[in-house]
């Protein structure tokens, strides 16, 4: 068994799971706490506009995707201060629009299948020096950030009252958005579009269920989703099955245990 850690490929889809375990896991405490379980998964489809641009233009699609995704992100905070609408409103139509975007530039392009799918589905296996230096990176100012917990924290819990300790909630919102939307793009390659919003969800619900503090909730959060990135990797490998949906039906036997334990 020792001897797959031996294999290139398999190196480099380890490290980028547990990347991608981390940052989904950390920024998914503060989706779930916010409820903005849609706002995860209509990022995750808004950078497939960016993904299909990319590919139309033969450059490398997450490049590309990170700042059309930012831009979503942003557009969809601003209409939401700006406007009475409801928040899944928003994101129906900043989703909407992209989603548009994409399928039109992918119909431009020939011969796409192969990497459409991978973007779509997920392709950990396939991920290479450059994506896993766009992980570290990011996993880096996530750490530099690390300050900002609280105040997102405090937030979630009332906002109302981290206004009136003068805390810059909007400036905090924009921060926090932008920091969730490039964690979907560079976590997509993974899990793929399709499940994104899942794992941005479902390690943050699990370490909600037996979490007695946000704080606990945040450690337990990103120890399954690492912990459920190696395993339903290797479970994948194994059974040749799609690494993406492997990692997220782990992630769900881990959900429904904690309820079971919990109920």
């Amino acid at each position: 068994m020792l001897e797959i850690f031996t294999l290139p490929f398999l190196q480099r889809a380890i490290i980028s799971g547990a990347l991608v375990g981390f940052l989904s896991s950390y920024y998914g405490v503060f989706v779930v706490q916010r409820g903005m379980g849609f706002l995860g998964s209509g990022l995750a489809h808004a950078a497939f506009g960016g993904v299909a641009i990319g590919l139309f233009f033969n450059q490398e699609p997450l490049l590309i995707a990170i700042p059309f995704t930012i831009m979503i992100a942003v557009g969809i905070t601003y209409v939401k201060e700006k406007t009475n609408l409801a928040e899944d409103t928003t994101i129906g139509i900043f989703f909407s629009v992209s989603m548009a975007l994409g399928i039109i530039f992918i119909s431009l392009k020939r011969n796409y299948s192969s990497d459409a799918f991978n973007y779509l589905f997920g392709s950990i296996l396939a991920v290479n020096n450059n994506d896993i230096l766009i992980t570290f990176s990011l996993s880096v100012l996530t750490a530099l950030l690390f300050p900002y917990w609280k105040r997102w924290a405090y937030s979630s819990f009332d906002r109302e009252l981290a206004y009136t300790d003068k805390i810059k909630v909007i400036i905090d919102d924009y921060l926090l958005n932008i920091m969730v939307a490039i964690t979907i793009v560079v976590s997509i390659k993974v899990v793929g579009i399709v499940l994104m919003a899942a794992f941005l969800v479902i390690p943050a619900a699990s370490a909600r269920l037996v979490a007695r503090t946000f704080s606990k909730m945040t450690i337990l959060s990103i120890y399954f989703g690492i912990t459920s990135s190696f395993l339903g990797l290797l479970l994948s490998y194994y059974l040749d099955i799609p690494s993406g949906a492997a990692i997220i039906l782990l992630q769900a036997l881990i959900f429904f245990f904690f309820m079971y334990i919990r109920k």
